[in-house]
């Protein structure tokens, strides 16, 4: 009789607008342009210890598609990953520096980069979540087979994919990730 292989789950989390304060422009979110305006949202760091306390591997997945544009620098994106990393629970930061017309696996609406972080980690996607505060957040979790929670932050954008669940921040979002 052979012996079953524990899987991980995990919860994915889009960087911008769930663990950090977006720049909102005209009802846009924008990433923040350096650490000075980054800011760490209220119970986030309480949300993700709870998540990674109940076994969850805890990975943000993120579109820089600024640094492909020229406006944003990788190393400053990397700077403010570290300073997030440094003081959140955080295992991993899967970053896309592509723009729509690349027509890469690794950018979200497409799930590349949730695959890729599964066969790596051997994480059950049927097991995880994806929690994100835009619609291509959603699509690349339900592409990839996670359960999709959906941050309403009230953007000017339409919803294009319905989530699993909606919530107003992270602690909402967990509170529910942890009933399931």
């Amino acid at each position: 009789m052979g012996v079953g292989v524990l899987m991980a789950r995990a919860v994915f989390l889009d960087r911008d607008g769930v663990i950090n304060r977006a720049i909102v422009r005209d009802g846009k979110p924008y990433p923040p342009s350096n650490i000075g305006e980054s800011e760490i949202l209220p119970g986030v760091a309480e949300a993700l210890k709870q998540l990674h306390n109940a076994g969850f591997k805890l990975i943000v997945i993120t579109n820089q598609p600024d640094v492909a544009r020229g406006t944003q620098t990788r190393a400053m994106v990397e700077k403010i990953n570290a300073a997030l990393q440094s003081s959140l629970p955080i295992d991993e930061f899967r970053v896309c520096y592509h723009d729509d017309a690349d027509q890469c696996a690794c950018r979200k609406p497409r799930a590349g980069t949730l695959l890729q972080s599964a066969q790596e980690f051997g994480i059950d996607l049927k097991a995880s979540f994806m929690i994100g505060d835009r619609w291509r957040d959603i699509e690349a979790g339900r592409s990839a087979g996670c359960k999709t929670i959906f941050i309403n932050s009230h953007y000017a954008e339409k919803d294009r994919v319905e989530p699993d669940h909606c919530a107003c921040h992270l602690a909402d979002a967990t509170e529910w990730i942890l009933e399931q």
